[in-house]
């Protein structure tokens, strides 16, 4: 297929625009992508990293949407680097190795493509990060809405569970687990998924993360004390760096 052809499938033109960084620390492949992604409206590189150590340092002071990943790199492999990371954007790795697929799954990335990488590929992967972060926009919406989420469903038990959101006290995370703490029932359940896929499900007028482990239903919390939330017998930690948000949310302004 030539490139004309292939920018015929290119997705309706819209206003989304992902902010991209792409992590090679082979020259001459990271000339290929910024070339592929100067091709494709909807993608807008703001920086080219040469290992993971720089996408690192990008990443603390400037958040993207998606990033271009190799896996095989000196120092931190892409696998490392992406499992160290709390806030996670949409990624797509771009590696010469097969082996590491699994672990591309494990890790919820939006595609895993192989190099030598054609135009039709590379395309492909990015309009799947364009849904997936439009299905993700469209979700935050709904959650928002007048229309309140009554339930969510969740994979536990070897099966889908519904959980009605007025019975969750507060959720936990656990690497890859999380554990929902519910009113009803003594023992929390637990299911594999993380921190960020759970929060999106959840409506964000009535659940607020306080820590990198913790989400809490704001009609659940009883009181705050030294940096504590109390949840019924429970008293979870408020990290500093959700503090402020937290206190902006409930609508108190500290002294």
């Amino acid at each position: 297929m030539s490139e004309e052809e292939s920018n015929e499938k290119f997705t309706e033109v819209s206003s989304t625009v992902l902010r991209c960084i792409a992590v090679d620390d082979e020259s001459l492949a990271l000339d290929l992508l910024e070339d592929n992604i100067a091709k494709i409206p909807f993608l807008k590189l703001e920086a080219r990293c040469r290992n993971a150590f720089e996408a690192m340092e990008y990443l603390q002071k400037s958040p993207v949407d998606l990033i271009f990943l190799d896996i095989q790199m000196p120092g931190l492999t892409g696998v490392q680097f992406l499992e160290g990371l709390t806030q996670k954007p949409m990624v797509i790795f771009v590696t010469a190795y097969q082996q590491y697929a699994i672990e591309g799954f494990n890790l919820d990335v939006v595609d895993y493509v192989l190099k030598p990488i054609s135009f039709e590929r590379f395309l492909k992967a990015t309009n799947k990060a364009l849904d997936f972060y439009k299905s993700k926009s469209s979700t935050r919406q709904q959650s928002s809405d007048t229309t309140k989420l009554e339930y969510i469903f969740i994979h536990a038990d070897y099966s889908l569970m519904k959980i009605m959101l007025d019975d969750i006290l507060y959720i936990e995370g656990l690497k890859d687990y999380i554990k929902i703490h519910l009113k009803t029932q003594k023992f929390p359940v637990v299911c594999r998924m993380t921190m960020k896929s759970i929060e999106e499900k959840l409506p964000s007028s009535d659940f607020l993360r306080i820590h990198k482990s913790f989400i809490v239903s704001l009609k659940k919390v009883e009181s705050i004390r030294n940096q504590k939330i109390k949840i019924g017998e429970n008293h979870i930690p408020l990290s500093e760096n959700y503090a402020e948000h937290f206190y902006q949310t409930i609508g108190y302004q500290k002294q």
